[in-house]
């Protein structure tokens, strides 16, 4: 089954308050924009494009200065709370994240050790800890595809 469809780009698109969505060839395109701090963000979701050998599902973000890809996204969680949804991308014991939010902004959480996220956060520095807690909110995608 795709991780993207047209129902889970309706629901991203709602959770990020998203400007405009339109559906390309071989993609769905939004925009996010924010007046506060006068940011604009493309989100793009790509349900299954070519990855070297294979293929899978992408995630691209492009901002004014910054340009993120998550190749082989694994899932998706949002956060109607936060105004966030935050992408996973899994490979061996590391996992990635790439956050975006409604008020057009990102961050990225690149090859993050598994049990950070369901460890002590108040071991670990602040620098370190950030990463747990913002990937923690994919825990349930990350259980799910270790059962797989």
């Amino acid at each position: 089954m795709a991780i993207f469809t047209k129902k889970d780009i309706d629901k991203i698109s709602a959770c990020l308050n998203a400007e405009s969505v339109r559906k390309e060839k071989d993609h769905f395109r939004l925009k996010i924009s924010a007046e506060e701090g006068r940011r604009t963000l493309i989100l793009e979701i790509y349900p299954e494009v070519t990855l070297g050998k294979g293929k899978g599902p992408m995630v691209v973000v492009y901002t004014s200065n910054a340009h993120l890809q998550l190749h082989s996204c694994s899932g998706y969680v949002t956060s109607e709370e936060l105004g966030e949804v935050t992408f996973v991308g899994e490979s061996a014991r590391k996992i990635s994240g790439l956050v975006v939010e409604g008020q057009a902004a990102c961050s990225l959480y690149a090859n993050v050790t598994r049990e950070l996220l369901s460890g002590d956060f108040t071991k670990f520095g602040v620098e370190v800890m950030l990463s747990g807690v913002a990937l923690s909110l994919a825990e349930e995608i990350i259980e799910k595809s270790k059962g797989k």
